[in-house]
């Protein structure tokens, strides 16, 4: 087992730096650089040759990126464009303020839509089933940005109930963006609460027609003992995996919405820095979203290895 989890951990640290060689690749290979970008009109001459010598751009690609992933490896990404600002501290706040969306969206969406998909699973076919699934058919396929607008006509034009965007700034303390932020919380989990339960609809059907649920229940096991000691702790296994895309996916920076809501979160800034050709933010807010999904990925295959032990078993066997 242990084992096992040190595999699944090399392999984590494999792909965290495969992703920055392909990364910092990706940004060498776009026209210009940093210097460029800042110096605009005045980038030629003495004055592009004195940037790239201050901002370190004249050294070799190789030299260049094992400082650039040592330095990152210590949360240290350099300065912004401008030469003047630490990536650091932009990016530090926006972070922030990520995680104070996801948390405000995971923790409403996780227990949300674990109740409906056990509630639509059980009682599959119903009118209850039939009510939560084309609800949440209608939140998956609906784009965000259009679910965003209507609720900023409804709940901040029509009804006045919060306000439509964030002006708070980036750097404000967390409780300022209350409740600004509503909206944009409300939108992720309506979106997080429709992929979720339909993953657990499905796993709590397939295990309740199992054949060790049909045997527990021809010897006169109650139902709900059935449901709550056999049934749900492995129809809920499954759902590991799709909560932790969900919490990449809200820690990596949920564009549209942030835009749509004018919020200050990772993916706003993403959008402002390629808008300013600001390749340092770029490459730095990339790398923590890369680094943010192996993460997540990789706690969830050890929570799926270490809960379940027919997966264990397998993947023992295999190795």
């Amino acid at each position: 087992m242990i084992q096992l989890l040190l595999r699944r951990l090399a392999l984590g640290f494999v792909t965290v730096w495969l992703v920055s060689v392909i990364i910092f690749l990706g940004v060498e290979a776009l026209p210009g650089d940093a210097c460029t970008a800042v110096l605009e009109r005045d980038a030629h001459g003495e004055a592009l040759a004195k940037c790239r010598v201050d901002m370190g751009l004249n050294a070799p690609a190789l030299a260049r990126y094992v400082d650039w992933a040592g330095a990152a490896l210590t949360g240290d990404f350099g300065v912004s464009a401008n030469g003047q600002d630490s990536i650091s501290q932009i990016v530090g706040y926006r972070v922030r303020n990520s995680l104070l969306l996801a948390a405000g969206a995971l923790s409403v969406g996780i227990p949300l839509s674990l109740l409906l998909g056990v509630v639509a699973g059980l009682w599959r076919d119903t009118w209850v089933d039939i009510l939560f699934s084309a609800g949440a058919i209608f939140a998956m396929t609906i784009p965000e940005f259009v679910a965003a607008t209507i609720l900023i006509l409804i709940f901040a034009i029509w009804l006045g109930w919060v306000p439509a965007i964030v002006l708070t700034p980036a750097d404000a303390p967390p409780l300022d963006f209350f409740p600004e932020f509503v909206l944009a919380a409300v939108v992720l989990t309506m979106i997080m609460i429709a992929h979720i339960m339909r993953m657990v609809r499905s796993s709590v059907i397939e295990v309740m027609a199992s054949d060790y649920i049909q045997m527990a229940t021809l010897k006169g096991v109650p139902y709900w003992q059935i449901v709550f000691r056999h049934a749900l702790p492995n129809a809920l296994l499954p759902a590991i995996n799709v909560i932790a895309l969900t919490v990449a996916w809200l820690l990596g920076g949920v564009v549209v919405v942030e835009v749509v809501f004018n919020y200050p979160g990772l993916g706003r800034l993403l959008i402002d820095a390629i808008s300013d050709r600001d390749l340092p933010v770029v490459q730095a807010i990339t790398m923590i979203v890369a680094a943010t999904y192996v993460g997540v990925n990789l706690v969830a295959d050890i929570l799926g290895l270490v809960l379940n032990p027919r997966l264990r078993s397998h993947h023992m066997s295999r190795g």
